[in-house]
């Protein structure tokens, strides 16, 4: 699950793109990005392939600025977790975006693009966005209106954040199956994929709706709908604090979870539904590939995530007609298993480090040709650096 943060400011926002990256975090990321656009009005980028640490140090040592900007954290699904592929994706040095979601039509894009000269750096499918508005803006659009006359030609799930140097006061961004919050500050305005990311500058929030766009300068704000009609959106503000987001309003942190289970599970599949189907990219750049190929199941697991297990059992054999099985990491790893090829392991694991469930991952590749995908918590594990593939 990408993160994005961008923002609009009097002062510069490049540090507090890189505070709100560093609370995205969780959401796992395989690499991170930064654009920029300061007084001489050009995009400066920075990214990385690795920690948004790593993203820092760089962005302190080549002094990036800016009264504007966008970042990103990257989860792979189109291509490689290489520097290459990291958001934000720029077109002609004149547009930036960052993207989280699944472009399903981007080849049929590409190839037209192709044929209009655009050049590919990447292999992602965000890059066909980027052509895009720069094209309609080619063709005479001023940026928003490039963005909705792109957004009309996407099929799939998006949220986006796009700047220009053309117009280097406005940020552009959009939201169509990925979450989008507004952040409003006095003079300035930022975006996030979440409030948290936000809440150190911050405790007014504007919650865009399926199919909103918005333009975004320092004193002004338009949001239109799917429709294209003016909307206002409401203002909610918050008590919490940054300091308390961790724990809300509530007494005790198992509490906490307890309520939040609905919208944690509805926030884990947002971006991974298209309409009435899954899109196996979102589950690593060679899922389609690898999923085909699955000819069986099995989930390891230990304490509650085994039992969170037993229940997907049921609903791989029920519903994908796949022989699946579920064991404890603990005991899998002590005997001697047998792994068959093509079979898809899948760990659980609370916190991403449970010693006998990475241990076990371990054992079941060297056995076999078989491929894992891991449902942890904490993307920064070493669970996460054994798989093939992360949700």
């Amino acid at each position: 699950m990408c993160g994005i943060i961008g923002g609009v400011a009097e002062r510069d926002v490049v540090p507090i793109l890189i505070a709100g990256l560093k609370r995205l975090e969780y959401r796992g990321y395989d690499s991170a990005g930064v654009a920029a656009i300061a007084d001489d009005k050009n995009i400066t980028r920075e990214r990385t392939a690795g920690k948004v640490k790593e993203l820092a140090d760089l962005v302190s040592e080549r002094k990036v600025s800016g009264n504007i900007g966008i970042a990103h954290t990257r989860w792979a699904t189109h291509g490689k977790p290489e520097m290459r592929n990291a958001h934000p994706h720029i077109c002609k040095k004149s547009v930036a975006v960052v993207h989280n979601g699944i472009i399903e039509n981007y080849e049929t894009l590409r190839s037209d693009q192709l044929k209009k000269g655009y050049e590919f750096t990447s292999e992602t499918d965000t890059e066909v966005v980027v052509h895009q508005i720069h094209y309609h803006m080619e063709q005479g659009l001023g940026l928003f209106d490039a963005v909705k006359a792109t957004l009309k030609e996407l099929k799939g799930a998006y949220a986006l954040g796009v700047i220009a140097n053309s117009e280097p006061s406005r940020l552009i961004v959009a939201r169509e199956g990925s979450p989008l919050v507004i952040g409003v500050g006095f003079g300035e305005y930022f975006v996030a994929s979440e409030a948290s990311a936000l809440l150190p500058v911050t405790q007014r929030f504007i919650y865009l709706k399926e199919g909103d766009v918005a333009e975004i300068t320092c004193d002004s704000l338009r949001i239109e709908d799917k429709a294209g009609n003016a909307v206002t959106r409401e203002i909610k503000e918050t008590e919490l604090t940054a300091e308390a987001v961790e724990k809300g309003n509530y007494r005790h942190f198992m509490l906490k979870e307890i309520y939040e289970q609905p919208q944690a599970v509805a926030n884990t599949i947002q971006g991974a539904i298209v309409g009435d189907h899954v899109v196996p990219e979102a589950f690593g750049y060679r899922a389609p590939e690898i999923f085909k190929n699955v000819r069986s199941i099995r989930i390891l697991a230990c304490g509650t995530s085994f039992h969170a297990g037993m229940v997907a059992r049921y609903w791989f054999e029920s519903l994908a007609k796949v022989p699946c099985t579920v064991e404890i990491a603990s005991e899998f790893r002590y005997r001697n298993p047998i792994v068959f090829d093509n079979e898809l392991i899948i760990t659980i694991s609370q916190s991403g480090e449970t010693a006998d469930t990475i241990a076990a991952l371990k054992e079941a590749t060297q056995k076999a040709k078989v491929h894992s995908l891991v449902i942890c918590n904490v993307a920064e594990s070493a669970l996460t650096r054994e798989s093939d593939l992360v949700f």
